[in-house]
């Protein structure tokens, strides 16, 4: 019974201080002596009671009386001068710290990789930190931050829904890193469609979203210092994977007074002897705007002068309006070597499935240590959602719901020409007319506001009138003259919503 309750006396004095057996280990060698593993295990299971110097020594680092740790007599918080001489008598003069008490004086603190110090993603940033403390307090908020469709009404086409309930019990496994033969088979012809050249089965990845394919690309292509062309403004997510994978954004400029146009100009004259790629953002995140083809073919014209990869993020290709015929960029370019993304979140509503693909297409000779480098990252996390895989090819085919959504009366188009029209109404802020997506991005008269940050202006108007948008800033535009607007609720919610930013820009002036 006596090594039970010596086992029982140790493990009581160890939980109480919060020690485990590798503390002791540790503890022990920094008083210059030694527990071996084996032999605490040992004496923590009760198999052996150690002898009086060991048991003197575990006292000390436990400040407790070595008596009542060896035979329960005593007080246990008695820390003996004699365990401590004991233990190591050359220090029984000196005044004892327990090594729980050590511990927490020096704890390690843990920090976030230095690779997030430029990563921006205000989209859900602190302003929306600050949106979810509000609504802790019972504050409702009009969430105009983020392209979500479902919140407001938006809801999956009904065969949608029905083919993946029909399907879950066939998803439960694994599929082709790429994804299932259905799904990219659909895309394959979706991507004939659009006139996309030498496509193939192999070169069609799907992804739980875009998001993550956009940041699997980026990953096999950039190295340290490798500079990639990004718009300005942009879909941030696009900046903060090519910082997080070591690479240099470097924006070119899109033109309000050109319909938001990519300045081809620019774009030429920030090309170095370290760019790898261009990305090309249309239908546009935040602008709306969708590119002709002249603008397209005179993009393809630079990335063919310098030898560059083309990534086109087009997930708003089936949600264009006032007749804009969406153009797909690779379809210009079958000579060089392009990497197309889309998906179902938005022109389907079903943004929380996470269904998205890219298509490798135009000279993939170029390109073979790349695409290896993205099988290998594909292969790595395994498969996308499988049962959002599965309604692709119902998705991709037949009678396409979301037009309705965009033809004159379509309730996009309808909330798009309101917010349009309600924005340029106001003093002091004039928008370009989106021809696709959910988004304006209206420019605000700075010196009339006296704005000079706009996180500030969009955290005064979040306080006073409960309107969360994303600041201009967070689309890496680099002037605080802009804010994104999403045109999603209802009609009677952005009139409310139009009336309050007007009323709030009456009186703002920036302190």
């Amino acid at each position: 019974m006596a090594e039970e309750t010596f086992a029982e006396r140790l493990r009581q004095a160890m939980a109480e201080r919060g020690l485990k057996q590798s503390d002791l280990i540790h503890a022990a060698a920094e008083l210059g002596e030694k527990l071996g593993k084996s032999q605490v295990s040992q004496y923590v299971s009760g198999k052996v009671t150690p002898r009086s110097d060991a048991c003197a020594l575990i006292a000390a680092i436990l400040g407790v009386d070595a008596g009542w740790l060896a035979t329960g007599a005593g007080a246990p918080g008695t820390d003996s001068a004699a365990a401590r001489a004991a233990a190591r008598p050359e220090t029984a003069a000196q005044p004892t710290t327990s090594f729980a008490t050590k511990r927490s004086s020096a704890m390690r603190e843990f920090k976030k990789s230095s690779k997030l110090e430029n990563v921006l993603y205000d989209v859900r940033g602190p302003v929306v930190d600050e949106a979810a403390r509000m609504e802790a307090e019972g504050q409702r908020i009009l969430k105009l931050n983020i392209g979500n469709p479902a919140p407001f009404g938006f809801r999956a086409p009904d065969e949608v829904i029905h083919d993946m309930r029909q399907q879950l019990t066939d998803c439960e496994g694994y599929s082709d890193s790429r994804g299932l033969f259905s799904a990219r088979k659909a895309i394959m012809q979706y991507a004939q469609l659009k006139h996309l050249p030498n496509v193939d089965m192999d070169g069609i990845y799907t992804g739980n979203g875009v998001s993550e394919l956009i940041q699997l690309c980026m990953q096999a292509l950039l190295d340290n210092g490798d500079e990639i062309l990004i718009p300005a403004p942009d879909y941030p997510l696009w900046t903060a994977c090519a910082t997080l994978a070591g690479g240099t954004p470097v924006h070119y400029l899109c033109d309000e007074q050109a319909d938001w146009f990519p300045d081809l100009a620019d774009m030429e004259s920030k090309v170095t002897d370290r760019t790898k790629a261009i990305v090309v953002i249309n239908p546009n995140n935040p602008t709306g705007a969708v590119y002709p083809r002249e603008v397209l073919e005179g993009i393809v014209e630079i990335a063919r002068r310098h030898q560059l990869m083309i990534f086109s993020d087009e997930i708003y290709d089936r949600l264009c309006m006032d007749g804009e015929k969406h153009v797909s960029i690779a379809s210009l370019a079958p000579d060089l070597f392009c990497v197309t993304f889309s998906g179902l979140s938005k022109s389907h509503m079903v943004a929380g499935y996470r269904v998205g693909w890219m298509i490798l297409s135009g000279n993939k000779r170029c390109a073979k240590d790349f695409m290896y480098g993205i099988n290998m990252l594909s292969n790595m996390r395994l498969c996308s959602n499988v049962p959002a895989q599965s309604i692709v090819q119902t998705a991709l085919g037949g009678y396409q719901s979301v037009e309705r959504y965009v033809e004159p009366g379509g309730r996009v188009y309808e909330q798009r020409n309101y917010v349009y029209e309600a924005l340029n109404a106001i003093d002091g802020i004039t928008a370009v007319k989106p021809k696709a997506a959910f988004y304006i991005f209206p420019k605000i008269d700075v010196k009339k506001f006296n704005i000079t940050d706009d996180e500030q202006f969009v955290l005064d108007l979040l306080h006073e009138k409960r309107i969360l948008v994303t600041r201009g800033g967070g689309f890496n535009w680099p002037e605080p003259d802009h804010f994104r607007v999403v045109y999603l609720p209802r009609m009677e919610v952005l009139r409310e919503c139009m009336e309050d930013l007007a009323d709030f820009l009456s009186h703002y002036r920036q302190r």
